[in-house]
């Protein structure tokens, strides 16, 4: 990102949207390939780069329902160990929820309401690393919007052939630039891109 792009945005905290879909663009949290020990060390990883996670309803039901510590502190048996260190990460994580439905959110979690648009924005603005977007819906919206600094795909080496598919509906076209790339053993491709300069 140049240094004008920079400037331009007042310095704000990156939004960044990771997710995983297969390579004709299913986005099917269980469309693509098993998490593995190198793909949860990769997520704990991204994760700490995060002041806080930007959920809309569904996305955090889904991962609270998943990745909360049970009352009993230890966590269920389905857990291989590469999946604590990601379930501690998430568990203690700051989390912003977009919902007009829910009333009141736990889990160490704020509820975001009112016009998303400026919502986001004084989130982008606070002080901090970045914030780290999840989900389907909500991304779809601040895409739109021109809210998302980074996008970020891990593109399974899958043909799910059904199934929702990534950003559909999207108003306008975004040409993307890429910046990085990294490939796990699994053949699954990890693709950050940023928003093209205009």
């Amino acid at each position: 990102m140049n240094a004008g792009r920079i400037k331009e945005r007042g310095e704000m905290r990156p939004l960044r949207y990771s997710i995983n879909l297969t390579l004709d663009g299913c986005c099917h949290h269980e469309a693509g390939l098993a998490p593995d020990a190198e793909s949860m060390r990769y997520w704990t990883a991204e994760m700490a780069r995060a002041d806080a996670l930007l959920y809309g309803r569904v996305t955090y039901e889904m991962m609270e329902s998943a990745w909360r510590r049970p009352t009993s502190g230890t966590w269920p048996d389905w857990m291989d160990e590469w999946d604590v260190p990601f379930a501690e990460s998430i568990d203690r994580a700051k989390k912003y929820v977009v919902s007009s439905t829910l009333s009141a959110v736990d889990w160490n979690a704020e509820l975001v309401q009112g016009d998303l648009g400026q919502a986001v924005r004084r989130l982008k603005q606070a002080p901090g690393e970045g914030l780290w977007l999840g989900g389907v819906t909500l991304p779809l919206a601040l895409a739109d919007l021109g809210l998302i600094d980074e996008y970020e795909f891990v593109v399974h080496p899958v043909l799910a052939g059904r199934g929702p598919t990534l950003l559909a509906g999207l108003r306008e076209r975004i040409e993307l630039e890429l910046v990085d790339r990294h490939e796990f053993r699994s053949g699954a491709l990890v693709l950050r891109y940023r928003p093209a300069p205009p």
